[in-house]
């Protein structure tokens, strides 16, 4: 007898780039990290070189392999010389566009370093989002990369454009001809003070559009010229990325990223499906929106989750199931919680968010408190929610009994019922699950939608420069 019926997601191409790295590091995480209580920060000092004044421990990596990685499958040679990426990052800088660079590298096969401009490694975001550098921008000034790429945010490109050794860094790029690139603000006002955009046609975000030369200056989501990639802001990053990593590894690479991101076309189905509509009311107040994180999550959905929400101003709790704030995401990125779980469940909470990635998932179905919120969260009536993989985890609890949902293909296979149609986000009367990945834009934004309306949704879509579906 059916109880779970799944929208089927568009088909996946399976991946075929080499194995990514961080730091030269490959990428198979060992989760013996430490990380302090948490802080509030505030905005830190200029540039200098003072040693980590927050004490942040970051995660041990694994022991280092040889400076060369497996090519793609079918290649004729064994192995190439890795392709090195710098991504820094600086107080303020845009979480989602600095994550899904990182993300979509690491997929391609690039040994990405996220050094730090600030006088620590652990960084706050433009929207709150805590994240830990691999390194400090001290240890790049020697170094020989194949791609210098900035994001943007404020007054994340201002710390950017202030950092003497950056601009050191991202000049001598620029002079021996290697790809450079930047997004939203960073290329009005990190790269042109810096004298990078001298005759290159350039895009940048449409709050900074005058700032660029006028000649030079084009309204297009991805502009290439010469070396110089650039692109608008959080809603094109996608694109951004995938350019870059073609740019590295060359179409077929990038056409296979696309395809495990779940990039969608106009000429897929419709982008959002709801059944059993009702309203989400809050009560009049900021909703409380609980995204858990563990080892292994999948680092763009936390962060899209966080950053649009956060645009929206719900009140956004990142917590920890580990036993410290620090986690480990599925492609090495270092985020760092606001609470541990034992915490969050002093509360209740409107909506509760679980985020995919196949490691994570399996860390967030073993908290018992993780089990206590779902289950109090259903019997209250209120508002949960599953990207990806994570769908697994309600399933296994009964969460998804009669309901219509949108599911990663890694879980349909477990499914007793039919498989119909496909949707990026399906909505089920309080339910709301996703494909994951490039979808989860769609998913926080359909979010924002049901808790502050479609003219708060279109607002904040506009804000990253996507594309609001009509319907």
């Amino acid at each position: 007898m059916s109880s779970l019926i799944l929208l089927r997601p568009s088909p996946v191409a399976v991946a075929v780039a080499a194995t990514p790295t961080t730091g030269g590091v490959p990428l198979t995480p060992t989760f013996t990290s430490a990380a302090p209580p948490r802080q509030k920060p505030s905005p830190p000092s200029k540039r200098s070189t003072k040693t980590n004044s927050n004490h942040i421990i970051p995660i041990t990596p694994p022991t280092p392999s040889p400076s060369t990685t497996s090519t793609t499958e079918g290649s004729n040679s064994s192995s190439v010389p890795l392709k090195k990426v710098l991504v820094p990052i600086g107080y303020g800088t845009e979480e989602m566009e600095a994550v899904i660079l990182i993300h979509v590298l690491r997929q391609a096969g690039a040994d990405v370093t996220v050094a730090s401009v600030e006088p620590q490694l652990q960084v706050e975001a433009a929207k709150g989002t805590k994240l830990v550098a691999d390194t400090s921008i001290e240890a790049c000034s020697d170094q020989i990369f194949d791609l210098v790429v900035l994001p943007g945010g404020m007054p994340g490109s201002v710390r950017l454009r202030d950092c003497e050794v950056l601009q050191k860094i991202t000049c001598k790029q620029a002079e021996e001809n290697r790809l450079y690139g930047a997004i939203c603000a960073a290329p009005a006002i990190t790269l042109l003070p810096w004298g990078l955009l001298r005759r290159k046609k350039t895009t940048c975000h449409p709050a900074f559009f005058d700032k660029l030369p006028t000649f030079w200056a084009v309204k297009s989501n991805l502009q290439v010229s010469g070396g110089l990639t650039t692109s608008r802001g959080p809603g094109t990053t996608y694109e951004f990325a995938l350019s870059l990593a073609e740019q590295l590894f060359g179409e077929s690479v990038a056409k296979d990223i696309a395809g495990l991101l779940f990039m969608r076309t106009a000429d897929d189905n419709a982008v959002k499906k709801e059944f059993n509509k009702v309203e989400w009311s809050v009560d009049h107040h900021a909703p409380s929106v609980l995204v858990p994180v563990a080892h292994g999550s999948e680092e763009i959905e936390v962060v899209t989750l966080i950053d649009i929400l956060r645009r929206a101003k719900a009140n956004v709790i990142v917590a920890s199931i580990e036993k410290t704030h620090e986690v480990l995401a599925s492609k090495g990125t270092k985020i760092v919680a606001d609470v541990l779980i034992s915490d969050a469940q002093e509360s209740s909470h409107d909506l509760i968010i679980l985020p995919g990635g196949t490691a994570g998932t399996e860390r967030l179905s073993k908290s018992r408190i993780l089990k206590k919120l779902l289950k109090e969260q259903n019997s209250a009536g209120r508002i949960y929610g599953a990207i990806c993989s994570s769908l697994s985890i309600l399933h296994k609890q009964g969460l998804l009994k009669n309901k219509r949902a949108a599911a990663h293909s890694s879980i349909i296979d477990k499914a007793e019922d039919e498989a119909i149609n496909g949707a990026a986000v399906v909505i089920d009367g309080k339910l709301i699950t996703s494909e994951g990945l490039s979808t989860v834009t769609d998913f926080a934004l359909a979010v924002v939608n049901k808790l502050f309306g479609n003219g708060r949704a279109r607002s904040v879509a506009e804000g990253l420069v996507f594309e609001y579906p009509n319907s």
